[in-house]
């Protein structure tokens, strides 16, 4: 799961939301545990110690202080049931303690008396031996004789610190579990509803030039991905339109446009080839007659840039070894790069077989071992391999040319581009050779890469698909 994905931060914010409320009712439902458990204790503690002011010290007058203790054990049973009983009367003389209880968690003895305050009523918390604390509620009671006793009644904290231990852990080992099953489900969610994203996009990544007729799947979830995806296919059907007009305009001007410079290349090599003509006209005819081979070549080169937009370079499919065309047309080139004074060397381990056009293949080699060729100095080298790597067949084309500079490079295969500005006015040079070249491969499912440094040379990599195993 990729940390910068959509998918991922919806997940994450949902995880860390639900986390934050669930802490926080899981804080609340804690403190207020511990709060009623303590409240619920104190409430007793009260209630007991009103119960033994009404009904035995009452009559302490009458049954001695003997007797008052004697009926608490018999009632109480402090000892029995871990509770703290102490009965004080007003000159500080205790009538009555209860003994240690059976859990050993206190000893009564060593519990101190009551601070001094007029109230009649109070409760404290004291801190005794060990980790535990007692919770006493005191309560002031009068006799018929005038006497005046405070009844102390108390219970140890520690069940209560214990159930909050338990709940604690508890919470502490169910919150991380509770918190994954809701980031899982979460990202399970978040996944359905980006499934429509993730189909269009797919889709997009699809679609080219080639099958703008094709539209992205329409989410039907009656939101905004739905409208998303409408607004997209207009779009792109805007878009064929637009393209389809500009490709019939650049087929039927390069069409229209190949007849009159035919004409006028006849009628100027006609002209030059008068007897009665100048040195001056014929040297300015000569001129007109390369601007116009100038002009063909790239009304030819436009010609095939709109057939190639329009699907032919697939028009005739055949399986062959590109091994073999590549190194039998970088022969037939040996002369050209001897007249430059270049070495030519080519390389082909083994045989590698493509399927698709060989024409449009070939002219695939053609032009990137010309553009090698034309701007490589002399004893320059230039080299050719052809190899198989993976799924891929690799054709490279290497030289020691003049390079390419590093702003140009990513711009080699826009039409037009010439990142050589004083060859813009070549004969044989328009800035649509590697446009065609890229045209070629794209629409053999293949792709064209350039490397280069000025001054080292270049290097041109066509990678395309292995054709399938002959069945034969």
């Amino acid at each position: 799961m990729r940390a910068a994905s959509l998918r991922f931060r919806l997940t994450l914010w949902y995880a860390a939301v639900f986390t934050a409320v669930v802490a926080g009712l899981a804080a609340l439902l804690v403190l207020n545990l511990r709060q009623y458990l303590e409240n619920s204790l104190w409430d007793t503690q009260v209630r007991r110690a009103h119960q033994i002011a009404e009904t035995l010290v009452a009559n302490v007058g009458a049954t001695g202080e003997a007797y008052l203790g004697k009926q608490v054990d018999a009632l109480y049973a402090p000892e029995k049931s871990d509770r703290f009983i102490r009965i004080t009367r007003q000159d500080g003389h205790v009538a009555y303690c209860s003994g240690a209880p059976a859990d050993q968690s206190f000893a009564p003895a060593a519990v101190p008396a009551a601070p001094l305050t007029p109230r009649l009523e109070f409760s404290r918390e004291q801190a005794v031996t060990g980790q535990a604390s007692l919770l006493i509620a005191a309560v002031r009671a009068g006799t018929p004789t005038g006497e005046s006793y405070l009844i102390e009644v108390g219970i140890s904290a520690a069940p209560v610190d214990a159930l909050f231990r338990h709940v604690l852990w508890l919470l502490g080992l169910c919150l991380p579990v509770v918190v994954a099953f809701a980031a899982a489900g979460g990202y399970v969610l978040v996944g359905r509803a980006l499934d429509p994203v993730d189909r269009i996009a797919a889709k997009a990544e699809q679609i080219s030039q080639h099958n703008l007729d094709e539209r992205l799947p329409i989410a039907q979830t009656g939101d905004e991905l739905e409208r998303l995806s409408l607004a997209l296919n207009h779009m792109i059907g805007r878009l064929d339109d637009a393209f389809q007009n500009s490709k019939r305009f650049v087929a039927d001007a390069s069409h229209e446009l190949r007849t009159p410079l035919t004409i006028l290349r006849g009628e100027l090599e006609e002209l030059a080839q008068d007897r009665h003509l100048g040195p001056a006209p014929r040297e300015r005819l000569g001129s007109l007659l390369e601007e116009v081979e100038r002009l063909t070549k790239i009304v030819e080169r436009l010609f095939a840039l709109s057939r190639l937009d329009a699907g032919e370079a697939q028009a005739e499919r055949v399986r062959f070894d590109l091994a073999e065309m590549a190194t039998a047309t970088a022969a037939q080139l040996a002369l050209l790069a001897e007249d430059r004074r270049i070495a030519l060397s080519w390389e082909a381990p083994a045989p590698v077989w493509v399927e698709g056009d060989r024409a449009r293949l070939k002219q695939v080699v053609v032009n990137l071992l010309d553009n090698a060729i034309k701007y490589t100095p002399e004893l320059g080298s230039v080299r050719l391999r052809v190899d198989a790597a993976e799924d891929r067949a690799v054709l490279e084309v290497d030289d020691t040319g003049i390079g390419i500079a590093a702003e140009a490079l990513p711009h080699v295969f826009d039409r037009f581009y010439r990142a050589d500005k004083a060859r813009s006015r070549s004969p044989d040079g328009a800035g649509l050779g590697l446009a065609i070249v890229k045209s070629i491969c794209s629409a053999h499912h293949g792709e064209v890469d350039a490397f280069s440094v000025v001054g080292k040379g270049s290097r041109f990599r066509v990678r395309l698909p292995l054709a399938a195993a002959d069945p034969r």
